[in-house]
């Protein structure tokens, strides 16, 4: 029998648009950091594979979290992330929302509006964040501003890649309130170029992620982990910087995806700036109302 695991598709954590266990955390939590992105990984490439039947897919999807809990030894990276959960005493529920959010795009592959999309975003992004937050000990007074973070860097990622997710898999996250709108229309993601209507739409979706950026902004200053604040200073700006891009390139034609020398550079800035405020004290306030999600 094929494990998940032998179904992957060759992404690593070094392939990521934002960093995975970096050198800037601790040592001591990047094991069970990985252990959950391996584990993560292998259920998302199983619901993106492109020949495996949807049925299948669910199999598979289903056996790995069979694993996780505790009913088999077949899945190396359930059972590992299952010995690492054992170990820190954690939950497995952080990965078993994202399985859920890799049957939705198992199936369902149309989104009616921005609410469905969030919806959407909280099992295939926001439990990411507050993973890290539980693996930190951070107060889950947190979650607020992860959650809007997360989500951010999930829409971030579907306008980046919405022509390649609509041709190779008939997936489409762009909601459908928002291209009528626009007197856009799902057939046009597969064209080389976007039409001015379909550029609009996405340019306007791209406004509205970043307004859920401004809604985390107060995570750094909410986190009592220094090294873990400063690695949500460095992925905010990732996102920061993606999504202006998105909002003046069109990702059907243009790169709207960061080079490995420019989040280098990213970073070391992100970093400077984060531990300078930090220092002085002057990190954003948590935004408490006009809540977007």
């Amino acid at each position: 029998m094929t494990t998940a695991g032998e179904l992957r598709s060759g992404k690593s954590h070094k392939d990521e648009n934002f960093p995975v266990a970096s050198w800037i955390i601790h040592p001591r939590h990047r094991a069970l950091i990985l252990a959950f992105y391996n584990f993560v990984r292998t259920g998302d490439d199983v619901a993106d594979h492109a020949t495996l039947p949807a049925q299948e897919k669910l199999d598979k999807l289903d056996l790995l979290e069979a694993e996780l809990l505790g009913k088999g030894d077949t899945q190396p990276e359930a059972v590992a992330l299952r010995k690492a959960f054992a170990e820190r005493g954690m939950s497995p529920k952080h990965a078993q929302d994202l399985l859920n959010a890799f049957r939705l795009d198992v199936t369902k592959l149309r989104y009616e509006d921005w609410d469905e999309v969030i919806h959407y975003c909280s099992l295939s992004a926001m439990p990411v964040g507050r993973f890290m937050l539980d693996v930190h000990g951070e107060d889950r007074s947190t979650w607020a501003a992860s959650d809007a973070i997360c989500a951010a860097l999930q829409i971030n990622n579907h306008l980046q890649d919405c022509g390649k997710d609509y041709r190779n898999l008939n997936r489409v996250y762009i909601p459908r309130d928002a291209l009528a709108a626009s007197g856009a229309t799902v057939e046009m993601l597969g064209e080389a170029r976007s039409t001015p209507a379909l550029l609009k739409c996405l340019q306007a979706l791209a406004r509205r992620t970043e307004t859920l950026l401004h809604e985390g902004r107060s995570l750094p200053g909410e986190i009592k982990d220094t090294r873990f604040a400063l690695e949500v200073c460095v992925i905010d700006a990732f996102a920061d910087k993606i999504v202006n891009l998105l909002k003046v390139r069109d990702p059907l034609s243009e790169n709207v995806h960061l080079s490995k020398g420019q989040m280098a550079g990213i970073a070391l800035s992100a970093m400077a700036g984060g531990l300078f405020r930090r220092v002085t004290g002057q990190m954003p306030r948590p935004a408490r109302t006009g809540r977007v999600i």
